[in-house]
């Protein structure tokens, strides 16, 4: 019998991460027969419209017919809207009776939000990484391109979807199969999960220089509790002129500069994907008040960070209210 997959699509969802979770198996059964088969279930069992305006047709309910063996909950922008207690005890009893619960992008937001990832690692896309930290602190919360522990798979979404089936294909059926199956997605080569989602520092900047980059991922690292520019320094054993230097000759900008904008951006992620008050968002990012946050941050994105937090979500309503209709059986 060939192995069921259900995937739960929530409004908004990422339409990459679909698919992409879905042709590995396509292409596993054009080599090897009926290895797979997947129904797209939604909450009513209507159609769902993803946040491309996408709308693809469900299979089922979610409370319909016989579990498979996997549930993948497949999200995208604000998770939370689509949570409510019937998703939790549908989620629950599934858990209950053997069913393994995965999440893809934002999906592990939903189970996390059930109480169904304490003890599992997770991971989620990297733009909403920081805030899923921030609202579930006891979780394993890894950066990597998907994690399987268990009873639990999560992944990043986007192409990392590809990356988690060729790992489960591999497990399941030998990875010359899973070799067969990315040659026909024309990819260099299959990621392992360790692999980072994001570019790494020297890409994501232009650089090459072995210091600026290790002084650039403790910023990353220490965004709440800061160091000072000469605990920067020593950590790559320069002089803190030295370390001005490097990063007025590769970035143009002096150290605090950089570290400013790398909290700043960070702000604004949690502004967008949390309910945390502009306070406790000033607090997680390492400023000493809320006012001098607030200047910071029109300097940065000429809004303060209410109104910003207001454009994003008259974005997100435009964005759903304008939503075309493509449907997908």
């Amino acid at each position: 019998m060939p192995d069921t997959i259900d995937l739960l699509l929530l409004p908004g969802f990422s339409a990459m991460g679909f698919i992409s979770a879905i042709e590995p198996l396509r292409v596993a059964n054009r080599f090897r027969g009926a290895l797979y088969r997947w129904r797209v279930l939604s909450l009513d069992g209507g159609a769902v419209a993803a946040s491309n305006g996408m709308s693809v047709n469900a299979d089922q309910a979610l409370e319909e017919g016989e579990p498979g063996r996997l549930l993948l909950v497949v999200s995208g922008f604000e998770p939370l809207r689509s949570f409510s207690p019937a998703l939790q005890q549908a989620l629950r009893k599934r858990d209950h009776a053997g069913v393994v619960l995965g999440g893809i992008d934002t999906g592990a937001v939903l189970l996390a939000e059930a109480g169904l990832l304490d003890g599992y690692r997770a991971t989620v896309h990297w733009e909403a990484l920081e805030a899923f930290r921030e609202r579930y602190p006891r979780l394993q919360v890894t950066q990597e391109l998907f994690e399987i522990d268990r009873r639990r798979i999560t992944c990043a979404g986007g192409t990392a979807s590809i990356d988690l089936m060729l790992d489960l294909i591999a497990q399941a059926h030998g990875s010359e199969l899973a070799v067969q199956v990315s040659e026909q997605f024309v990819l260099g080569r299959i990621r392992p999960r360790q692999d980072h989602q994001r570019m790494e520092i020297a890409a994501r900047y232009g650089i090459s220089n072995g210091k600026l980059v290790k002084v650039i991922g403790e910023m990353e690292r220490h965004t709440e509790h800061l160091l000072s520019t000469q605990a920067l320094a020593d950590s790559v054993q320069v002089s803190l002129r030295q370390l001005e230097r490097l990063f007025r000759l590769y970035l143009a900008a002096p150290p605090r500069a950089v570290y400013l904008k790398i909290r700043l951006d960070k702000a604004r992620q949690l502004l967008s994907q949390t309910e945390m008050s502009i306070l406790q968002v000033s607090v997680a990012c390492g400023f000493e008040s809320s006012a001098y946050f607030s200047r910071c941050y029109r300097a940065a994105f000429k809004r303060s960070p209410r109104e910003d937090r207001r454009a994003q979500d008259n974005a997100h309503q435009n964005a759903h209210a304008a939503k075309f209709q493509v449907v997908i059986d």
